[in-house]
């Protein structure tokens, strides 16, 4: 199995002006996405706050219902950055405002992939280490960038 090979500096720094003016910038995720996930959080809220406060309420373990808890404000902790989520593109590399660090520098990148899904289009950046790393892009501008980054960037046998 061949391996492919990642993009030289000059196709980089070619793919940097192509995208100009950097940096790029946008929400991570479009907002009716975000909206929604927001929505499903308030009615999963209301349907625990009315449970908890039945006579089968009651007979949750605590254990139980400290989990639902715990749960549940993962669950908004993950909403809230989907609706704040910014990613940057620009000379240094890709970055995404998330839970934990999602970013790539360029010379880190071994090849790409624009994944246009419906509800989020995405840019996985496969590296020679670690695991792929997955961005989200909602704007216009952030999707163009993807594109032009995959098409750069591809798998090369």
């Amino acid at each position: 199995m061949l391996m492919s090979q990642p993009a030289s500096s000059e196709e980089i720094a070619a793919l940097l002006k192509d995208i100009s003016p950097l940096p790029v910038q946008g929400r991570s995720w479009p907002r009716w996405v975000a909206a929604t996930a927001w929505l499903v959080l308030v009615l999963i809220g209301i349907r625990m706050a009315l449970v908890a406060s039945s006579p089968q309420g009651a007979a949750i373990s605590p254990l139980l219902a400290g989990s639902l808890v715990l749960l549940f404000t993962g669950l908004i902790v993950i909403a809230w950055y989907m609706w704040h989520g910014v990613t940057t593109i620009d000379q240094d590399g890709i970055r995404q405002s998330w839970i934990m660090k999602r970013q790539v520098q360029w010379q880190d990148i071994h090849f790409a992939k624009f994944v246009p899904l419906f509800n989020s289009k995405r840019l996985i950046c496969f590296t020679r280490r670690g695991r792929p790393i997955v961005f989200q892009g909602a704007t216009p501008e952030l999707q163009v960038a993807f594109a032009k980054i995959s098409l750069v960037l591809r798998r090369k046998t």
